[in-house]
C-alpha cells in the first residue's frame, strides 16, 4: 500500500526544475512517485520509508533553484549591515556613557549584558545547534564561547566592536562571493526580450515568450538570437561564443543552424523558429552549469573537515591560555579567530568561478568534482575519427574489380550504410548527394562494431543485389570474402573501405578524413602543463592508425579495438597515472565513462557521448582541452594557496594573541581581513584569461 505526504518549501522550485528534482526523489528507496507545484511536493511511498530523509534534498534544490534566492541573499547582506552598525553604535554609546556618566554605566551592568548577548544572538543560536545537531563545534560555536566569557567577565563591550568586525567582514565576504554568483549567472542568460516576429510578410515586435515552433523572425544587425532554429533567407556573421566558446564569427547563410544567446555582428537573418524557452541550447547550458556548481568537489569535503577539526584546536589553546594566564584577553584572542570561513567560502567559491568561466568558453564541466580531476590529469587518451580527425572525410579515390561499374560498386555500399552515421558511411552518402544519384533500399542491415555494415540488398535499375559487405579489410578476411587485392597503396590520412557482394570482392574506395587544425599544436600545450602521455585509440586500420601517429607524434596507438577494448586500455592507463578521454561517438562512450575525465568534443556530436562525458565541448576547437586543463590547474592552485593563508595566518594570529602581542580587535581584524582576501582570491577566477605561466 502506497502512503502520501506533502512538504512544504520556503520558497518556489522553478518550473524547468521541477522534473529533475522528481527524478532525485524517485531515486531514494521507497519513493514510488514525485511531483512539485509550486513550493508544495507530493510524496507517494512504502513503509519504512521516512519522508523526513528528503528533507535534505529538498533543502539542496531549494537553496539552489529557489526563487527569489537573490532577494534573500540580499537581506542576508542587509542584516550583517545592520548589525554591524548596531554593534558598532552600542559600543561606542557604552564608552561615552562610561566616561560621562560612570556610577549609572555601572548600574546597568545587566542591560549591557543584555545588549550583547542580543547583538550576538545569531551566533550563538548556530552555535549551540552546531553543537546539538551535528554533535561538534563550529566557527559560531567560538564567537558565541567568546561572547559569553566576555559576558560573565564583567566586560560585555569588549565584545561588541569584535561583533561588528565579524558582521562586517560577513557582509564584505557574501558581497563578494555573491557578485560572483551572479557574474556566473550573467555569462550564459539571455536578456532579449522582444523579437521581430514576420506575418503576412510585415515584421511585428513582440515578447519572447510569446514565439512557438514553426515562426519566422527576423535578426537585424547588433540583435542577440533568442531562439534555436534554421536561417531561412539571409547572411550574416553570427558570434556565438556563449555557445562554443569560439570568439571568431560564424558565417550563417540559408540552411545554417543558429542558437539561442548568440549575436550577428554583420549582417540579418529571417530564422524558422524550432526550439524556444526552456528548450533552447542555451537553456540547457545554463542548466547543467547550475546543475554542476551543487555537485562538490572533493576538496570542499576536505576544506569542510579541515575546517571543522581546526576548531576543537582553538578551544584547547583557550583553555591552556587560560590555564597558564588567566588572562581572558587572550582567551577571547584564540576565540575570536577559526579558519572555518576562509576554508570553506573561498573553496565553495572558487570551484563555482570555474565552472562558470569553463562555460563562457563553451566547455560544459558537469560538476566541482571534475574541476579537480582535471589539475591531476597526466595521461591523454584520443579517439582518432571525429576527435584527432574533422569526421567529415571525402571520397578520394575508387577503384572496381574487373565487370563492376563505379556507381553499382557505391550504391550498394551506400545501401549498407544508409542508416550508419560513422564519418566514412556519411562520406559515401555525401558522394551520392553530389552526383545526384539515389541510394537504393535495403531488406536488412546489421551493424558488425569496429568492422563495418552487413546488408541485403534487393537488385535495383540495371544492377545486382545480393549480401553486400562494407568494411575493413580485416572484415573481409573474417568473412572470407575471395579475390582481394594481395596489397593496396595507401597515402597519409586516407582509409580504404572496402566492398564485397555475395562473398567476392567487388571494389574499395579512399576516404581521407583531414586531422583538424590546431590539434597537434595543443596536444604540445598539453605537454607543456605536464601530460606525460598521449594515447591514440581507434577501430581503423593499423596502417591509418600509425600514419596519424606517426603525423601527430602520439605516444602509443592501439587500431582495430572494439568500444569494450576501449574502455579495458583506460582502465589499464589508470593503473599508472589519471586519464583523460576524448571522443565523440557511440563507441567512445565507454571509455568515456570509465576515464577520470571524459571529455566529448564537438558541438555536434551523439547524445550518448555527451551523457557518458565528464565535460562536453561544444566547439570543434581542440584548443577548448588545454583551455579544460589550464581550468583546472589553475582552480587547484588558487585553492592551494587559499588553503596556505587561511592556515598560516590564522595560525600567526592564534599565537600573537596567546602571548599577549595583540589585542581581541586586532585579531578579529587580522582574521576577517584574511577570510575576506582569500574569498577575492578565489573571485579573481572571473578575470581575463592569462597565460599559464601566469598563474
Amino acid at each position: 500500500m502506497y502512503m502520501c505526504t506533502k512538504l512544504r518549501l520556503h520558497a518556489e522550485i522553478p518550473a524547468r526544475i521541477r522534473p529533475l528534482l522528481g527524478v532525485r526523489l524517485r531515486q531514494l528507496r521507497g519513493v514510488v512517485a514525485a511531483s512539485t507545484d509550486g513550493r508544495l511536493v507530493t510524496l507517494y511511498y512504502r513503509r519504512p520509508f521516512d519522508p523526513r530523509s528528503a528533507l535534505p534534498l529538498l533543502y539542496s534544490f531549494e537553496k539552489t533553484y529557489g526563487a527569489k534566492r537573490e532577494e534573500r541573499k540580499d537581506l542576508d547582506i542587509a542584516s550583517y549591515k545592520r548589525e554591524a552598525i548596531l554593534s558598532v553604535g552600542g559600543f561606542i554609546a557604552m564608552n561615552i556613557l562610561r566616561k560621562t556618566n560612570p556610577a549609572f554605566y555601572d548600574s546597568i551592568l545587566l542591560f549591557r549584558r543584555l545588549f550583547t548577548l542580543f547583538i550576538a544572538r545569531r551566533f550563538i543560536k548556530n552555535g549551540v545547534l552546531g553543537v546539538v545537531r551535528e554533535h561538534q563545534a563550529n566557527a559560531d560555536t567560538l564567537t558565541a564561547t567568546a561572547v559569553v566569557a566576555s559576558v560573565l567577565a564583567g566586560k560585555p563591550e569588549s565584545s561588541l566592536t569584535l561583533l561588528a568586525l565579524s558582521n562586517g567582514a560577513e557582509m564584505l565576504t557574501e558581497y563578494a562571493a555573491e557578485r560572483a554568483r551572479k557574474q556566473i549567472s550573467g555569462l550564459l542568460r539571455l536578456d532579449q526580450r522582444d523579437v521581430w516576429l514576420i506575418e503576412q510578410g510585415k515584421e511585428k515586435k513582440v515578447p519572447v515568450e510569446s514565439l512557438k515552433p514553426g515562426d519566422h523572425i527576423a535578426v537585424h544587425l547588433g540583435e542577440k538570437i533568442c531562439v534555436d532554429g534554421r536561417v531561412v533567407s539571409g547572411n550574416a556573421a553570427v558570434n556565438q561564443a556563449s555557445i562554443t566558446g569560439e570568439s571568431n564569427p560564424a558565417i550563417k547563410q540559408k540552411g545554417s543552424f543558429v542558437y539561442a544567446g548568440s549575436v550577428i555582428e554583420a549582417g540579418s537573418l529571417v530564422i524558422h523558429v524550432e526550439k524556444v524557452g526552456n528548450d533552447t541550447s542555451l537553456a540547457q547550458i545554463i542548466h547543467l552549469v547550475e546543475e554542476a556548481q551543487t555537485r562538490r568537489a572533493p576538496v570542499q569535503n576536505f576544506a569542510d573537515k579541515m575546517a571543522n577539526m581546526l576548531v576543537p584546536i582553538s578551544f584547547i589553546g583557550a583553555a591552556i591560555v587560560y590555564g597558564a594566564t588567566k588572562d581572558w584577553q587572550r582567551v577571547l584572542n584564540l576565540l575570536f579567530i577559526d579558519f572555518s570561513c576562509g576554508l570553506k567560502l573561498s573553496t565553495a567559491t572558487a570551484i563555482s568561478a570555474a565552472i562558470g568561466v569553463a562555460a563562457r568558453k563553451g566547455i560544459l564541466i558537469k560538476g566541482g568534482n571534475y574541476i579537480e580531476n582535471l589539475a591531476d590529469i597526466d595521461t591523454i587518451v584520443l579517439d582518432k575519427t571525429g576527435t584527432i580527425t574533422m569526421g567529415v572525410p571525402q571520397v578520394q579515390q575508387i577503384q572496381t574489380a574487373p565487370g563492376v561499374d563505379e556507381k553499382e560498386m557505391i550504391l550498394l555500399a551506400a545501401s549498407a550504410e544508409m542508416h550508419s552515421v560513422h564519418p566514412l558511411a556519411v562520406a559515401i552518402q555525401k558522394y551520392v548527394k553530389n552526383h545526384k544519384w539515389t541510394t537504393p533500399s535495403h531488406d536488412t542491415s546489421e551493424t558488425i562494431v569496429a568492422r563495418g555494415m552487413r546488408a541485403v540488398v534487393p537488385d535495383f535499375e540495371t544492377y545486382k543485389g545480393g549480401t553486400i559487405l562494407v568494411g575493413s579489410r580485416r572484415f573481409m578476411n573474417e568473412e572470407g570474402v575471395t579475390g582481394l587485392p594481395e596489397a593496396m597503396g595507401k597515402t597519409v590520412g586516407k582509409s580504404l573501405l572496402y566492398v564485397a557482394r555475395d562473398g567476392a570482392f567487388i571494389g574499395f574506395m579512399a576516404i581521407q578524413d583531414p586531422i583538424r587544425p590546431a590539434m597537434k599544436k595543443t596536444l604540445n600545450q598539453m605537454r607543456r602543463l605536464g601530460i606525460d602521455e598521449v594515447v591514440m585509440l581507434t577501430g581503423d586500420s593499423k596502417e591509418v592508425a600509425a600514419e596519424v601517429a606517426r603525423d601527430m607524434d602520439i605516444d602509443s596507438y592501439h587500431a582495430e579495438i572494439l568500444p569494450e577494448d576501449k574502455a579495458n586500455y583506460v582502465m589499464k592507463l589508470q593503473k599508472r597515472g589519471n586519464v583523460m578521454m576524448v571522443g565523440d561517438g557511440i563507441n567512445d562512450a565507454p571509455a568515456l565513462a570509465f576515464a577520470d575525465i571524459g571529455v566529448s568534443l564537438g558541438g555536434n556530436k551523439t547524445d550518448i557521448a555527451a551523457e557518458s562525458a565528464a565535460i562536453t565541448i561544444r566547439s570543434e576547437d581542440p584548443s577548448k582541452l588545454y583551455d579544460a586543463l589550464v581550468i583546472g590547474r589553475k582552480t587547484m592552485k588558487i585553492i592551494n594557496q587559499n588553503f596556505t593563508a587561511t592556515i598560516v595566518v590564522n595560525s600567526a594570529a592564534m599565537l600573537l594573541g596567546a602571548l599577549g602581542r595583540i589585542s581581541p580587535l586586532w585579531a578579529a581584524v587580522i582574521h576577517n581581513t584574511a577570510t575576506l582576501a582569500v574569498v577575492m582570491n578565489s573571485v579573481r577566477i572571473l578575470g581575463p584569461a592569462r597565460s599559464v605561466k601566469r598563474f
